[in-house]
């Protein structure tokens, strides 16, 4: 009797833990959720705006051949259809993608934890998932919670690519190869799966059979892709050999958890990591239960390869492509399957040093995320001038944006924002149209705000400051009608102006003057033009 008296108290204080482990491993998805759910309403990235005109004629209609084609020299079936019907059937609200990104991440979090061995106690799995909670909802992939057109862009391919892997790891083959296949139409990270499939049915010791239809798909799959892609260099990519180059973009992907902004950092992490895993690898390469795991980690690290072929440029903030937020997922997969093989390397280990560790490496690098954050949020900001652009039609700022005019007739027939009755300037009284009385209005003297845009006319881009920031900004024509809005709070748009007191602003395109007015509590500012 005396024997069972310690686990008594153990066994009480499990179901409680478990619970509080549960409620930590929501708490990622719920930060996402709730920055998804307060994302801009209005689609700002140019490649949903390209491929919606590409799959769409001047009615709206979907053009189902289309669909079919490249995007970014990749497959891009899946996000096609999802960004059509985001048009068609959501008024093309981009805080439907950013929810459906946030699912699509749950489901993988719900594939990586379905790896987790039969023989793992509760407790343990509970601590294992709440890593790869916070690890993928992390805040390093602030983008992909923001704008919808990153995340439908390709988490499909690697939500599908990791139920692939799970498939594989339980040896459900029609999952594993159905979810292969419609990895492969989603975006160039699902290429891969059908050969990691391959890779863990070696592992598991399937017949050969089945080995060689899964590596003869995946050879088949990327060898339809490389005779049909279109040739040329992608976006941001350099045709340089730079074998230096392309590897610190491959390692700073697969450790960028672990760096905001500082290129080495996360070098050295993926580095590190690279390491940890083929340790692990070696050491579990004949448990069944691994197979998942390392075709995880094999995938992760095929991911950081493309990432370092197709997109390396020294052209982004920190001189590393793998420092750009949405790819912090490719590391978040690669940690995600180093703590799947630690917890089967040393299953001896106790729950609660787990735990411990879990929860330091969790908060870590969700702090350590916080900085890729606040600049994916700097750098959207001015961005938030598309919907207004396209509204009014403002052909200049259009092209400095890279949003195609000739979208404008399918959004405008699909009703796809900013072409909806919901659509507003945000003044809380005058609206595109109305036509404002110019003796309502207060001339701001020059030490409040002004323009900073010589000879402002509608039809370009229009930028200043203001000392407090407005409620609103609003252009009008000679004739006092509202022609164009602009955004405010932006980063500093001249020297010696402090960030936030930016604006930017546009109207329909005319040849005469226009006016610009900052709306503040109910009340209207005439902005100078500054001397």
């Amino acid at each position: 009797m005396t024997t069972l008296a310690p686990a008594l108290p153990h066994a009480r204080r499990s179901p409680a833990g478990v619970v509080a482990l549960g409620v930590f491993a929501v708490l990622p998805a719920a930060l996402a959720l709730l920055t998804a759910w307060r994302a801009p309403r209005g689609h700002v990235l140019l490649d949903y705006w390209h491929v919606l005109a590409k799959i769409t004629d001047d009615r709206g209609h979907l053009l189902l051949g289309q669909v079919f084609t490249y995007h970014l020299d990749q497959p891009f079936v899946i996000p096609s259809l999802l960004f059509y019907a985001d048009a068609a059937w959501f008024g093309g609200d981009n805080r439907v993608l950013t929810l459906l990104t946030v699912v699509l991440v749950g489901g993988i979090v719900a594939c990586l934890s379905s790896m987790l061995p039969e023989s793992f106690s509760l407790p343990r799995k509970a601590a294992l998932t709440a890593g790869f909670a916070w690890l993928l909802f992390t805040s390093h992939a602030a983008e992909l919670w923001l704008q919808g057109t990153n995340g439908i862009s390709w988490i499909p391919a690697v939500f599908l690519s990791t139920l692939a892997i799970a498939g594989a790891h339980h040896g459900r083959r029609r999952t594993a190869a159905a979810a292969a296949l419609l990895a492969a139409l989603s975006f160039g990270a699902g290429l891969p799966a059908f050969l990691v499939v391959a890779a863990i049915f070696l592992l598991r010791r399937e017949n050969w059979r089945r080995i060689l239809i899964q590596a003869g798909l995946g050879v088949a799959v990327l060898g339809m892709w490389l005779l049909t892609k279109p040739s040329g260099a992608q976006s941001l990519a350099t045709t340089a050999f730079d074998p230096d180059g392309r590897l610190s973009v491959a390692t700073a992907v697969l450790g960028s958890l672990w760096s905001g902004d500082q290129a080495v950092i996360a070098i050295l992490a993926g580095a590190l990591t690279t390491a940890l895993l083929a340790t692990c690898t070696v050491a579990l390469r004949p448990d069944r239960r691994a197979s998942g795991w390392i075709g995880l980690a094999g995938y992760a690290v095929t991911l950081a390869s493309l990432v370092a072929l197709g997109r390396t440029s020294n052209l982004v903030p920190g001189g590393n492509v793998g420092l750009i937020s949405r790819y912090a997922v490719i590391g978040a997969l690669a940690t995600s399957a180093l703590l799947g093989l630690a917890a089967l390397v040393r299953p001896q280990w106790p729950v609660t040093g787990m735990v411990i560790g879990i929860v330091a490496i969790s908060l870590a690098t969700h702090a350590v995320g916080a900085t890729k954050a606040d600049l994916t949020r700097r750098g959207y900001a001015p961005l938030a001038l598309a919907p207004i652009a396209l509204r009014v039609d403002a052909p200049e700022v259009l092209d400095q944006l890279h949003i195609q005019r000739d979208v404008i007739p399918a959004a405008r027939a699909l009703g796809a924002y900013p072409f909806t009755p919901h659509f507003t300037i945000g003044c809380h009284g005058p609206e595109l149209g109305t036509i404002l009385n110019p003796a309502t209005a207060t001339a701001l003297p020059v030490a409040g705000g002004a323009i900073t845009t010589p000879n402002p006319v509608g039809g370009i881009l229009l930028t200043g400051w203001t000392a407090t920031r407005p409620d609103c900004i609003f252009v009008t024509d000679p004739m006092g009608t509202v022609t164009g809005a602009g955004v405010t709070g932006l980063p500093s748009p001249a020297p010696g102006i402090p960030d936030g007191q930016g604006w930017q602003a546009t109207a329909r395109q005319s040849a005469g003057p226009v006016t610009v007015y900052a709306g503040l509590g109910g009340r209207f500012y005439r902005l100078q033009q500054k001397e």
